[in-house]
């Protein structure tokens, strides 16, 4: 397909004489494409859980700083992928950002063989595994242009809200591949757990590498790249695809290093968090062409305080739903899968048989809460989503407070998955609710560079919520962190009212437009 000639989504003759069908293959592939790359960046969730069983010798922080560190590159990836499309074309971005994702799949399902491999190991596969995370920017950023302006918005609620369906898809698969040798000699011998069970942990990273080697080539053969796109030839724009994951890595690899060597707690992985944006932002503006250009309208956005307040409860409502799907499994296993003084709880929950339903329902909640904004106002639902997450969060902290050193933790169990999955519920309204608010408080032009930039940030949320579970679960305190949670969503509610719902002047006029 490659390289389109002319198009023009706007125009009803040229859409209805083909336009919508080469819209729809492109978002056919784009889809999975994107369900897959979430899957990935995302894997660490479960394969901690499974690492712990099988005797992996990693202390409870190590697996949670695995989680963490996929959660940074690919936080930090999404700010160069903003740019990819533009300067090396949609079809040859999707096909080969999905084949780079070939190599942590791989890598992980080889070092996963042997509970020998070191720590080093799996920390450089991690990191890779961001290649994923990095993959929503591009690809949101692809499809708005395939479309006429009315139909946008369902495309991008399609792309975005299926896709981050792939946590739950891939918390629901995984288990169910690691019973057997599906991988023959290739996936080496079963591991052993303590209750003398194989299982196949290789697998469930392993199980995406046919999927990425299928979709890249979808996507090579039936996506296509727009005028405009610069994208030829095709070796050039392949090689500035690597050229900025590169740029991405090094300024991740900070971030990395300072987790590793400093081991900080809630304000230095904030801080971690910042000098890692500042580094990948600067390293950017040291590019010339075409980058620099579509970096200069870039900061444009960055000079309007809506960018700031949106970036600010987008933080709290998508960095929540990624930070906590990542941490809820491995929070399971810890908190209800022992009993005092570490012993295992034979009566502990499995936490992979739980763990894809806060993905899926937060998922499920976006769409929703989109077409919710439309009809009641973006701000009135994040003021919402801001109050079911504190009184969820709260639920969630006062039953595992009671869990934590009971002689019974299970029995306080699904309290806690109720409480936790009415967060995941809110976090999914106030994604779409803050998505909605978007182009309503800095305009249609400005849109698409500061819903880029937002979704960037708020992704560190993989980063950050992890890191904060691990300082806190080791003293045995891990409702401290969810009060804490409780109190940033506190901080959401009121920023929202002020700025957006007449709680000073301005916010009337936001509020009304919406």
């Amino acid at each position: 397909m490659a390289n389109l000639k002319s198009w023009s989504p706007e125009d009803p003759a040229a859409w209805e004489s083909g336009g919508s069908r080469t819209a729809w293959r492109n978002l056919a592939v784009s889809v999975p494409s994107l369900l897959v790359a979430f899957s990935v960046w995302m894997f660490w969730s479960i394969l901690t859980v499974r690492m712990k069983e099988a005797g992996f010798p990693f202390s409870d922080a190590q697996l949670f700083t695995l989680i963490s560190i996929s959660g940074l590159v690919g936080a930090t990836l999404r700010i160069p992928s903003s740019f990819m499309v533009a300067v090396a074309g949609g079809r040859n971005t999707i096909a080969v950002t999905t084949a780079l994702m070939i190599l942590p799949a791989l890598g992980a399902g080889l070092a996963l063989q042997d509970a020998h491999t070191s720590f080093a190991t799996f920390a450089a596969l991690a990191a890779l595994s961001g290649i994923g995370g990095g993959n929503f920017a591009s690809s949101m950023g692809n499809i708005p242009a395939f479309w006429p302006k009315r139909l946008a918005g369902t495309a991008l609620g399609l792309n975005g809200g299926l896709g981050n369906l792939g946590v739950s898809v891939m918390q629901f698969l995984i288990p169910l591949v690691m019973g057997s040798a599906m991988f023959g000699a290739l996936a080496g011998a079963p591991l052993v757990t303590a209750a003398g069970k194989s299982v196949f942990v290789q697998n469930g990273a392993m199980v995406w590498v046919p999927v990425c080697a299928v979709l890249a080539l979808a996507a090579w053969f039936f996506m296509d790249n727009l005028p405009g796109q610069d994208a030829e030839p095709t070796w050039a724009a392949v090689l500035r695809i690597l050229g900025l994951h590169i740029l991405g890595f090094v300024a991740a690899g900070l971030g990395i290093l300072g987790l590793l060597v400093w081991k900080p707690g809630l304000a230095g992985q904030v801080l971690i968090m910042l000098v890692t944006v500042l580094a990948a932002l600067g390293l950017l503006k040291l590019l010339r062409g075409k980058v620099k250009q579509r970096m200069d309208v870039q900061f444009v956005i960055f000079k309007n305080p809506h960018t700031w307040t949106l970036t600010f409860l987008y933080f709290g409502t998508f960095g929540s739903f990624i930070g906590l799907s990542g941490a809820l499994p491995l929070l399971i296993k810890i908190v209800f899968g022992r009993l005092p003084g570490g012993a295992p709880n034979p009566l502990g929950p499995n936490p992979l048989a739980y763990a894809w339903m806060g993905a899926f329902v937060g998922s499920v909640a976006r769409p929703i809460g989109g077409w919710l904004a439309d009809r009641w106002g973006g701000a009135r639902l994040t003021q919402v989503s801001a109050v079911l997450m504190i009184a969820g969060t709260l639920g969630v902290a006062h039953f595992l407070g009671l869990a934590q050193g009971s002689p019974a933790p299970q029995d306080q169990f699904m309290p806690f998955l109720l409480c936790f999955l009415l967060v995941f519920v809110a976090t999914g309204l106030g994604n779409g609710a803050v998505f909605q608010m978007a182009p309503v408080t800095v305009g249609a032009a400005s849109a698409g560079p500061t819903v880029g930039w937002i979704s960037a940030v708020a992704a560190y949320g993989s980063f950050i919520i992890p890191g904060v579970f691990k300082t806190t679960v080791e003293s045995g305190g891990a409702q401290r962190a969810l009060y804490g949670f409780a109190l940033f969503y506190l901080a959401c509610f009121l920023v929202n009212g002020w700025t957006y719902l007449g709680w000073r002047p301005a916010g009337r006029l936001a509020e009304k437009s919406s």
